[in-house]
C-alpha cells in the first residue's frame, strides 16, 4: 500500500436512484489547481486510447489528403473543405428498452404487452413527454412488444416520426465474456451478430455538418441490443453485454458530441418508475 498525490483533470461520479444509474463526466476549468489525496494498490494495466474515428466521420477521413509541394491554394481548399464538413451539433438517443411481455409464448405476434407492460409504457411516455426535449423522430424494432411500446409513447408525443426498423430486432449480438446467462447455439451469434452490428454503424454515429442544431432521438427496442450498443459506444469489449441488466421501459441517454466523444448519461434508468410497477424479466 502506498500514498500517492494525484492531480485529476476529470472526475467520474455515479448517483444510484430507484434503480437507475447516471453517470456524469466533469471537466474542471483549472485542474491544476486540484490535487486529490488517496491510498491505492499498486498494479499495472493496460491502457487502450480512443479512436476518435470510431464512425469513420472524423472530419480528417472526409477530405482526400493534400500532396505536399508546398501550394498554398491547396492548403486553403483543404482548410475550407474542413470547415464545411466540421459537425457541430450533438446527437442525443435514448435508448428504450420495451415494456413488459408474454414471453412464454413462442410466435413473435403473439408475444403482447401484458397489463403491466402496458401501464409501464404509459409512464414511460410520460417521462419522455416531462424531459421537454424537441424530439427529432422515434425508431423502433419490428418485433410486436417494441411496436406496442412506442404505440403508447407515441400517444404522448404524437408529433415525433416514427421509423421502423428490422436492424433493431432482439438477437444474441455475441457470446458473451464471462458465459453467463442462456446457452446459444453459435449459428445464433452468427446470423444475429451482423444485424445488430449493422444497426449500430446506421444509427450511431457524430451529427453531419448540415445539423446545425443539437437532435434528439428515441430508439425503442431490446435489452440485449441496448446494451450491445453500449459498449460499442463506450469502446469497451463487446463481450461485456451480458455484464448488466436493463429493467423494461427504463431510459439509457447517450450523447455523441461534434468531435465523435461520446457521453453515457445514464444507463437503464428507471427510477421514474414505481417500485411496484419494475421488472426485468
Amino acid at each position: 500500500m502506498s500514498r500517492n498525490i494525484f492531480r485529476l483533470k476529470s472526475k467520474w461520479f455515479v448517483l444510484a436512484s430507484g434503480g437507475s444509474a447516471v453517470f456524469g463526466l466533469y471537466h474542471y476549468l483549472k485542474p491544476d489547481e486540484i490535487e486529490c489525496q488517496v491510498s491505492i494498490n499498486t498494479y499495472s494495466h493496460t491502457s487502450t486510447k480512443w479512436d476518435h474515428n470510431w464512425d469513420k466521420r472524423d472530419v480528417s477521413s472526409l477530405i482526400k489528403p493534400v500532396k505536399h509541394e508546398n501550394n498554398p491554394s491547396d492548403d486553403k481548399q483543404f482548410d475550407e473543405k474542413k470547415a464545411k464538413l466540421t459537425p457541430v451539433a450533438t446527437r442525443h438517443i435514448f435508448l428504450v428498452r420495451h415494456g413488459q411481455y408474454e414471453d412464454w409464448k413462442n410466435d413473435d405476434k403473439d408475444r403482447k404487452l401484458t397489463p403491466l407492460g402496458r401501464q409501464q409504457a404509459a409512464i414511460l411516455g410520460q417521462r419522455l413527454k416531462s424531459l421537454n426535449f424537441t424530439y427529432t423522430r422515434l425508431i423502433r424494432s419490428t418485433m410486436t412488444r417494441a411496436i406496442e411500446t412506442s404505440n403508447i409513447i407515441c400517444k404522448y408525443l404524437p408529433t415525433v416520426p416514427v421509423e421502423t426498423s428490422d436492424l433493431l430486432r432482439e438477437g444474441n449480438p455475441i457470446p458473451s465474456e464471462p458465459p453467463i446467462g442462456t446457452w446459444r447455439e453459435e449459428y445464433k451469434y452468427y446470423e444475429d451478430g451482423p444485424r445488430i452490428e449493422a444497426a449500430f454503424r446506421k444509427y450511431f454515429h457524430r451529427a453531419p455538418a448540415s445539423q446545425k442544431s443539437d437532435s434528439y432521438e428515441i430508439v425503442v427496442c431490446h435489452a440485449n441490443v441496448i446494451r450491445y450498443f453500449i459498449c460499442r459506444l463506450l469502446q469497451v469489449p463487446p463481450e461485456a453485454w451480458l455484464r448488466f441488466s436493463l429493467y423494461h421501459c427504463s431510459i439509457t441517454w447517450v450523447a455523441i458530441a461534434p468531435d465523435g466523444n461520446v457521453c453515457v448519461f445514464s444507463v437503464g434508468d428507471s427510477g421514474f418508475m414505481p417500485h411496484d410497477k419494475l421488472t426485468k424479466a
